[in-house]
């Protein structure tokens, strides 16, 4: 008895094209590519290594740097989500893991340096996966922090109703997860991960060649060879090393970003449907090819039934609304114990190390930090000038997203040392040196947080308001004041924040820079923790760092913290 075509019997009897073809080879290309290059973390780790400037080593040296990326990306999304929903389902551990955040996203990536880099070698001695596992945690301190503060917005931002929804129709904690918690937070958490890989390549030379008191360690990597054609002023292979970098970017848009981006457009709250939407030809692609549709139907739809089956609980409970949010996973006493001895600890080997402080050492980091937060006021204050009006018009305007887009991914991804030749240069000319040029650094290592963040906020917002805005004639500056600032505030609050962060963190590449064999660098905290890093000063650096996240921590908790509640109980869209 033969079955009647239905639509899902028509795709999966179709034949194989050469487009299904090309998914297959895609895919064991890519495993390959992983294996491979996987195969060379774990050799022998050679400290005399030379950066080859040859154009021929850059494919080896790219499939490295991308795959300590991949790794930490990864290993960043995980931690976003388990960080975001232990702080947001337990009273008790929020008001521990938000500042506790607050402390991490302000500690530079240098301030990381001594002590993941030394433990993982004493871990690993002689192996190079220890220096390598050291590069991708620092890789990852780039880039979870943003997407973290993402997913936590987006679950304080749930509207109450579909909670009481959720708790009403009895839905079991996997069920809210996957149909409320997600797609909520989807968008956002999309072009946060956009902006955390580019935030991993804007920090990519210090993390692939850095020096450590009077060591060096040196990563085959394109950081590292972007690094070593500054450092020897070789021109042409600095222009080799950003066309493959630019090149990179700009496939990974193609191939990942554009899809995701138009993907996510299903996760939008509206009532009727956009008239221009991303779109991404890969992804329809993908969507036609028959051997996907064949493997979802037959593969992965059954196993995750099975997995949704296993998950539901055998009998129907209530899950915490935002109301109740006090201690579902309860944290033991044991664990309170442990972050005790750990914070004791810890204060005890910080006092000592100020011990070895001296009072110039103090007056220098005041200042500093005085000289610093101007900085950062006023690259924030530039940032915000250009990043809303340029954010909202990406966002609501597909057509100039598709241009737009990769441009400013492109942007925000270049390394900020390997402008330091063209720009120092032109503040030379021009007078400043690098008193202006290290907010117009800084300017970089902020905007983009911002940016990236109005763009979600202001594709998030649901396009019948947009329409009824047009229906009632309101003039621009009331569509901004009434509809556009209100919707992206709760997004634009988590840019700020984020973008305050990567302000502090770019301090230590925008104020303290090694340019033509010769150092310069302006007073400020950036500058301190750079030298001490070199010097191998452990106490200075350590002193530096925890001013800077002093300062960091107050901000956020009497500034940014309590915008983010009138965001969580006022701006909500429903």
């Amino acid at each position: 008895m033969t079955r009647p075509l239905t639509p899902d019997n028509q795709t999966l009897s179709r034949p194989w094209t050469w487009q299904d073809g090309l998914i297959i080879l895609a895919l064991i290309a890519l495993i390959f590519w992983i294996v491979n290059t996987a195969a060379q973390f774990t050799g022998e780790y050679d400290p005399t290594i030379t950066i080859e400037l040859s154009p021929a080593v850059l494919p080896s040296y790219t499939a490295q740097t991308l795959l300590r990326m991949l790794i930490a990306y990864i290993i960043s999304l995980v931690f976003s989500i388990l960080y975001s929903y232990i702080a947001y389902y337990n009273r008790t551990a929020e008001k521990v893991l938000l500042p506790l955040l607050d402390i991490l996203q302000s500690i530079p990536v240098l301030s990381f340096l001594p002590g993941v880099v030394l433990a993982l070698i004493a871990l690993f001695p002689g192996s190079r996966i220890g220096v390598e596992l050291a590069a991708i945690i620092l890789i990852f301190t780039g880039m979870a922090w943003n997407m973290t503060f993402s997913f936590y917005q987006s679950l304080i931002g749930v509207p109450q109703e579909l909670r009481e929804v959720a708790k009403i129709y009895r839905l079991g904690w996997w069920q809210q997860v996957w149909t409320l918690d997600l797609p909520a937070a989807a968008i956002g958490l999309i072009w946060n991960s956009v902006m955390s890989v580019a935030g991993g390549w804007f920090f990519l030379m210090a993390i692939e060649s850095f020096t450590l008191g009077e060591k060096t360690f040196t990563l085959p990597g394109l950081g590292s060879y972007l690094a070593e054609a500054a450092n020897q002023q070789s021109y042409a292979a600095l222009a080799y090393g950003l066309a493959v970098l630019i090149g990179v970017i700009i496939v990974i848009d193609i191939l990942v970003w554009r899809p995701l981006i138009a993907w996510g457009e299903k996760f939008k709250v509206e009532m009727v449907e956009a008239e221009n939407v991303p779109k991404s030809f890969v992804l329809d692609f993908l969507r036609r090819s028959p051997t996907l549709r064949a493997f979802h139907q037959n593969i992965f739809a059954p196993l995750w039934e099975r997995l949704d089956e296993q998950l539901r609980p055998k009998q129907p409970r209530q899950f915490p609304v935002p109301q109740s949010r006090q201690g579902n996973w309860p944290i033991t006493p044991i664990i309170l114990l442990i972050l005790a001895v750990f914070v004791v600890w810890g204060a005890i080997a910080f006092l000592r190390q100020m011990f070895g402080v001296s009072w110039q050492d103090w007056q220098q980091i005041g200042l500093g930090a005085v000289l610093t937060t101007v900085r950062v006021t006023v690259a924030l204050i530039l940032s915000l000038v250009w990043t809303v009006p340029v954010g909202v018009a990406i966002g609501r305007n597909p057509r100039a997203a598709q241009v737009l887009q990769p441009l400013v991914q492109i942007a925000a991804s270049v390394p900020a040392t390997a402008l330091f030749p063209v720009l120092l240069l032109t503040l030379a000319n021009v007078g400043g040196g690098l008193e202006i040029g290290s907010v117009a650094l800084m300017m970089l290592g902020t905007m983009w947080y911002i940016l990236f963040n109005v763009i979600a906020g202001a594709q998030a917002i649901p396009t019948e308001l947009f329409e009824a805005a047009v229906v009632y004639q309101l003039p621009w500056w009331q569509r901004w004041r009434i509809l556009i600032l209100p919707g992206i505030f709760p997004y634009l609050i988590t840019g700020i924040i984020t973008a305050v962060g990567g302000a502090w963190n770019s301090s230590i590449v925008s104020e303290y820079v090694e340019f033509q064999n010769q150092t310069e660098q302006t007073l400020g905290l950036g500058a301190i923790i750079s030298e001490a890093s070199v010097r191998g000063d452990f106490p200075l650096l350590m002193a530096a760092t925890a001013v800077m996240s002093l300062l960091v921590v107050l901000t956020n908790r009497l500034v940014w913290r309590p915008l983010y509640r009138l965001a969580e109980t006022k701006y909500q869209l429903l």
